[in-house]
Order: C-alpha cells, then sequence, then structure tokens
C-alpha cells in the first residue's frame, strides 16, 4: 500500500525572469536565501551593537556602522569558501578534471561547512584588521548565522533539492526529478521521501536560533565564546541527526556503504567537539559584569 503523500508544492525557483535583449537574467529563491540571510544578519548585529548593557563591561565590542562593514567580508568568505568546499569535499575528482567549472557558481554546488570555515577566516581578518575583540564579535557573527540557515533551507526546498531518503511516514513528498538541463522534471516524481530541507530548517535555523537568543539576552554575551561554542554544538548537533534522513550524495555512495556514515556526519563531528570544548572553557570562566 502506498503511505499518504503530501503533494510536493509547484514554486517557481526563479522568482522572476528578465529578458535583457537576448540575456536572461532571473533572480532566484537561492540567491534571494544568501541575500536575504546577509542582510538579515546584518540587521541583528546591529541591534546587538545598540544594546552595550549585554557585552562584558557593559560596552559593545563594535561601533554601529562596522557590522555592515563586516558584511562584506562575510559576503566573500562565504561565496569562497562555500563553494571550494563543496569542491574538495564533495567532488574532487571530477573538478580536477574540470577547473574552469569550479567558478561556475550559477551552476549550483556550495557546502556549508566550507562557507562556514569562509566565515571563520573572514572574521579573524577583519576583527585583526579592526583592532576588535574577537570572541564577542564572533559571538555576535554565531548568533546572525541561524537565520541565513533557516533560509537557504527553505530554498534548497522551493528548489526540490537535497531531499530525503525514501519513507512511508505520512508527511512523506514526491520530488520532482532534475532534468538534464537543470529544469524540473514534473512527469517524473520520486518515490515518497523525507522533506529533509524542513527538517533542518526547523532545527538549524529555527530552533537553534531561539537557544541561541533566549541564552545570550540572559547574560550569555557576558562570557565570550559562549555564543560560538553553542552554535558549533547545536549546528553539529542537528546536521549529524538530519542526516540519517538526508538522501546521500550520490558520489559518497560508496562511501557511506562501506563505513555508514556521511560526509555530513564527518564534517560535523568536529564541530560537535569544537561546541564541547568552547562551551566549557566559557562556563568555567565566571561571566564579565
Amino acid at each position: 500500500m502506498l503511505p499518504l503523500v503530501i503533494p510536493f508544492p509547484n514554486i517557481d525557483p526563479a522568482i522572476f525572469t528578465l529578458d535583457l535583449g537576448g540575456f536572461q537574467f532571473s533572480l532566484r529563491w537561492y540567491a534571494l536565501a544568501y541575500i536575504g540571510g546577509l542582510v538579515l544578519g546584518w540587521r541583528l548585529m546591529v541591534w546587538l551593537m545598540r544594546r552595550p548593557a549585554l557585552w562584558p563591561h557593559n560596552r559593545s565590542p563594535m561601533r554601529t556602522e562596522e557590522p555592515e562593514e563586516m558584511l562584506t567580508w562575510m559576503v566573500l568568505g562565504v561565496v569562497l569558501g562555500g563553494r571550494l568546499g563543496f569542491v574538495l569535499f564533495y567532488n574532487p575528482s571530477y573538478y580536477a578534471q574540470n577547473p574552469l567549472e569550479i567558478i561556475q557558481v550559477w551552476q549550483g554546488g556550495m557546502s556549508f561547512h566550507g562557507g562556514f570555515l569562509g566565515v571563520i577566516v573572514a572574521t579573524l581578518l577583519f576583527t585583526r584588521a579592526k583592532g576588535i575583540p574577537l570572541w564577542q564579535a564572533s559571538d555576535a557573527v554565531a548568533l546572525a548565522t541561524p537565520t541565513g540557515l533557516l533560509f537557504g533551507r527553505l530554498a534548497n526546498f522551493i528548489n526540490g533539492e537535497l531531499y530525503g531518503r525514501a519513507t512511508d511516514v505520512w508527511w512523506a513528498m514526491q520530488f520532482p526529478t532534475i532534468a538534464p538541463n537543470g529544469a524540473r522534471d514534473w512527469t517524473n516524481l520520486t518515490e515518497p521521501r523525507h522533506p529533509s530541507q524542513l527538517y533542518e530548517a526547523f532545527l538549524e535555523g529555527l530552533v537553534l536560533f531561539v537557544v541561541m537568543w533566549v541564552i545570550a539576552v540572559r547574560g550569555g554575551l557576558k562570557r565570550p565564546g559562549l555564543m560560538v561554542g553553542i552554535f558549533f554544538f547545536g549546528y553539529g548537533l542537528s546536521r549529524f541527526v538530519v542526516e540519517f534522513f538526508r538522501q546521500w550524495d550520490a558520489q559518497l555512495s560508496e562511501m557511506v556503504a562501506a563505513y555508514g556514515i556521511t560526509m555530513g556526519q564527518i564534517l560535523s563531528l568536529p564541530m560537535i567537539l569544537i561546541g564541547l570544548v568552547l562551551i566549557a572553557n566559557a562556563l568555567r570562566r565566571p561571566a564579565v559584569a
């Protein structure tokens, strides 16, 4: 008996398309998710900087105009790190044979873990250049990140990509397959699968955002590094759990079959361990009033 299946919403991945004299420009939900996540993260950081009472010594680590400057560094870190992470972590042999495709970001292929490493490097360089306390600035960046994850996973869902494994749960969905030209093929649907993009949006985005902000406004920012630790641990744990429901990456299926663990889980384990160490260190020190 077929399970009860929820219809997958037919939302066009392109919000609009303009024909500019033979050249077509499309604004896609995925691009808007990146833009929206970065802009909202910037505004959240400005909000934090305007509340010095939340920070050690009742002094904000940055001036209110500095998060906007930091945004440019974050964009470069996310794009460069995300693309290079996808190339190196998920399909290095293919890109070694097709190096020109590495720069074709518009064709898709971004790694969160790579983008996250890019953000770390950008934060290190920016704080050093500006003389800003590293851990306090990093706490602000960590607090602003879950909203971007939420938007990004919702965009993955709209695109019908990164769906989950086959299942018979009542909320399973049938996704359109992706044709060779990148279009969604509605005449050839997948078997019922977990909408794992929504699981990630809920855990990595909404739940992590609420938990971190509740702790932050109740004194968490008085312990430098605590928010970073909670983010590392919370994201790593969420991603590790959801990987049990996500479809394996095609190029990694042999590794998963051999070892029973996905690349997403391998990359998440160090995040969990680093998060626990940072949380322990932050809690071991007294809060800075």
